[in-house]
């Protein structure tokens, strides 16, 4: 059986992104006969606006990616921090620099998911993912929601939880909260989720 690759592609300010990210690659690197890649789109910010904002470093075990790289793999997960209800500018400008592969729809048929952060209830927990979806939908890459298939984990009442039936989601807050654990084990099985069906459509 061919190996499958999945992309894990993000843009991450404060590093809620960043350890969702890491989750949802570990699920996708769990399933058998699935290469699952790492990668984080440019900065678009100069250090100094970056240190003004009291952002960290940039996690310098993970590549920046290149639109044209993304014809290597057969499935993507894409995240990012929402920015009134949608996709920041850096991850925006990351997709108008695939502008070459839209015109061959080089990438329709991929599947591809969606993860992200917002600051507080009402930031777009789920407009985020609506809004992502055009840059999808123009490529004609094949959306993959979650659904309810997490299971009793997205009837959850009792804490605070990020995500909803678009993908795996976290609070932010000020910047302090962290995402919880059980926002992790939605992440770590939305990787698993994805990498499974796209191992599936692969192998057709």
């Amino acid at each position: 059986m061919a190996i499958t690759k999945v992309y894990i592609v993000y843009y991450s300010l404060y590093g809620h992104v960043n350890t969702m990210a890491r989750e949802v690659h570990r699920g996708a690197a769990s399933v058998e006969g699935v290469e699952a890649t790492l990668w984080r789109v440019p900065e678009l910010l100069s250090d100094v606006i970056l240190t003004k904002m009291k952002a960290p470093p940039k996690a310098n075990d993970i590549p920046e990616i290149r639109p044209e790289q993304l014809l290597d793999a057969d499935g993507f997960i894409f995240g990012f921090p929402s920015r009134f209800g949608m996709m920041p500018s850096q991850f925006n400008a990351f997709f108008d620099g695939t502008s070459v592969l839209w015109a061959s729809q080089a990438l329709a048929g991929k599947p591809a998911g969606i993860f992200w952060s917002t600051g507080f209830h009402g930031g777009g927990q789920e407009l985020s993912a609506l809004t992502a979806i055009t840059q999808l939908a123009h490529h004609g890459m094949l959306f993959v929601p979650l659904g309810y298939t997490f299971g009793s984990g997205m009837f959850e009442m009792n804490e605070v939880k990020g995500g909803s039936a678009y993908g795996a989601g976290t609070f932010a807050a000020d910047g302090s909260r962290k995402p919880t654990e059980l926002e992790l084990q939605q992440a770590f099985y939305q990787g698993k989720y994805i990498a499974e069906i796209t191992r599936k459509l692969k192998n057709v």
